[in-house]
């Protein structure tokens, strides 16, 4: 037998950008980002979701006469605007557009893509321009909380495959991240509610000091106050950034999936809401909150946390305005999601438990009689 042995390193490095009017002629928040790749002209395809242009019409225009002032810097070709939320996930139809277009107008891995939209559109998208020659220059713009805060700052790409959420899909880091807080006036008050989920979740897992701000400002973030809102997306972001950085896992190859805190029962939450309760379908970040309660009264009821963390922890989900009840919980059942979730670790069972407000470890055996009761619990909050 002859045996080669190959070792390498590649080193990413990428900004999370926080800005406002992003497109304004004097905002140079873009220009800079894409200068930085070298003093030329770079041909840029911005894509958009078609309901953050329903929402800003003005988007286009804006988007155009910026390339005018900046032509120096950016070409931007006509706007590829794609279906909002889950379908584009769903329907391959817009992965293989972007590709067409890409082909057609000869967008290089010298170019860039401009992806602006939320949390489906940015993973969808950027899951096309990762295989479209093997890798174009993605520029987030996420517009959501969400996708501010957690999912546009992270390493992954994807669409669904055959009911599967997130199947099919890479892991590949953005060159930049361009997050612009003007977009979250528009959203929903739900929409605007559900990304703080996440930052309730890294922050029990993470910073104790930063679960304490939120409990303190539960009621600012309760009415989308700007100056909480921002500190929240930043302080969560940061930490969402340096777990990816410095936790030893980027890409995923292990088992360890601490920022999934929550997240077993919320993905089989929030599928039996699409499938059995659509007039009353969660939000992925309505479901994290859920499962960061079921999580917490479970750590609980083990000894691992107290009763006044516990109830500082559903305090404050409820004083953001969370319901932690769900008709989807009658139909949970627990030893089929933690198989699921299982399978999507790729390995062994792994799931964070807190150890105090701040603190977590990884578990991998769950007491499914003791959650059932936890899930019992939780039904006192309808």
């Amino acid at each position: 037998m002859h045996l080669i042995n190959q070792q390498f390193s590649v080193t990413y490095e990428f900004s999370v950008c926080f800005t406002r009017d992003t497109f304004a002629p004097e905002n140079m928040a873009l220009h800079d980002l894409i200068s930085a790749a070298g003093a030329t002209t770079h041909k840029v395809q911005p894509v958009i979701d078609s309901q953050v242009l329903a929402d800003h019409p003005e988007l286009i225009d804006a988007i155009a006469l910026y390339g005018d002032i900046h032509g120096d810097t950016i070409a931007f070709e006509e706007p590829f605007i794609v279906r909002g939320g889950e379908i584009c996930k769903n329907d391959p139809a817009e992965v293989e557009e972007f590709l067409r277009l890409t082909q057609e107008r000869k967008i290089c891995r010298h170019s860039f893509v401009l992806v602006i939209g939320g949390g489906s559109v940015i993973d969808a998208m950027g899951y096309a321009a990762t295989i479209a020659h093997r890798g174009i220059r993605l520029i987030r713009m996420p517009t959501t909380v969400l996708g501010q805060n957690d999912a546009g700052v992270g390493v992954k790409n994807a669409i669904n495959f055959r009911n599967r959420k997130n199947y099919v899909g890479t892991f590949a880091p953005p060159y930049a991240v361009l997050n612009d807080f003007d977009f979250l006036s528009s959203l929903a008050p739900r929409d605007q509610r559900a990304g703080i989920a996440e930052a309730v979740k890294v922050s029990l897992i993470r910073d104790g000091e930063f679960f304490a701000w939120l409990e303190s400002h539960c009621e600012q973030l309760a009415r989308f106050e700007d100056e909480a809102v921002e500190h929240m997306i930043i302080r969560c972001a940061e930490l969402h950034v340096r777990h990816i950085g410095t936790g030893g896992d980027p890409f995923e190859r292990g088992s360890a999936r601490p920022l999934d805190f929550g997240h077993w029962s919320a993905h089989r939450l929030e599928e039996i809401s699409h499938t059995q309760f659509p007039q009353h379908e969660l939000r992925h970040g309505e479901a994290v909150a859920i499962g960061i309660a079921l999580d917490s009264h479970y750590a609980r009821q083990m000894g691992f946390i107290d009763e006044e963390t516990l109830m500082r922890i559903i305090n404050t989900l409820h004083g953001i305005g969370f319901s932690l009840y769900h008709p989807a919980l009658e139909q949970l059942n627990i030893p089929q999601a933690l198989a699921g979730f299982r399978e999507h670790l790729g390995g062994a069972l792994c799931i964070t438990m807190l150890t105090g407000a701040g603190s977590a470890k990884e578990v991998s055996e769950i007491d499914e009689a003791v959650m059932e009761q936890c899930v019992q619990r939780l039904r006192d909050y309808q």
